[in-house]
């Protein structure tokens, strides 16, 4: 009987290290960690819930305000929602541009550039209004609150600027 040629040997040897030690085990982590967001898929998802818990109840206040028929054009927001609406706002990344002079009152009205659009206005102690973007003030929000999970939160709930719950 004649032995293995040394090809042979050397191929069965890569065959059977091959067999008992992938290259690339199941939970292999690329080189870049930046392309893996999906790390720790629970703790995501967790993480993704507390703060749609967390904001869902300023969303679904601000939707009532802009699209129920409780306010007219023009009204000012009552005490009670104008003080969370007036939390809110605070968040807004331009806020105290938005405030000015002083703050006086918040009040719901039609986007003056886009007539079908309601939106919340800054109503100013010198008489002057603004428009401010709710959207905007959520945002920050969960940038100061989540900061570690904003960016990858921020890009799947909020397409086209608008959230998505």
């Amino acid at each position: 009987m004649t032995s293995p040629s040394p090809f042979n040997l050397l191929r069965r040897f890569l065959l059977h290290r091959h067999l008992r030690f992938p290259l690339a085990p199941p939970h292999h982590r690329p080189w870049c960690t930046a392309a893996t967001p999906n790390d720790d898929d629970s703790e995501w998802k967790e993480k993704k819930e507390e703060i749609l818990k967390d904001i869902e109840p300023l969303v679904k206040l601000t939707k009532d305000i802009l699209h129920s028929k409780r306010y007219k054009n023009g009204q000012q927001l009552t005490a009670e929602d104008e003080k969370i609406v007036e939390t809110m706002l605070a968040y807004h990344p331009h806020s105290e541009d938005k405030i000015g002079s002083g703050l006086e009152s918040i009040m719901v009205d039609c986007h003056p550039q886009y007539r079908k659009s309601r939106c919340l206005f800054v109503v100013r102690t010198d008489g002057g209004w603004v428009d401010f973007s709710y959207h905007k003030c959520i945002k920050e929000y969960i940038r100061k609150k989540y900061p570690t999970h904003a960016e990858r939160f921020i890009p799947e709930h909020f397409k086209g600027g608008k959230l998505i719950i």
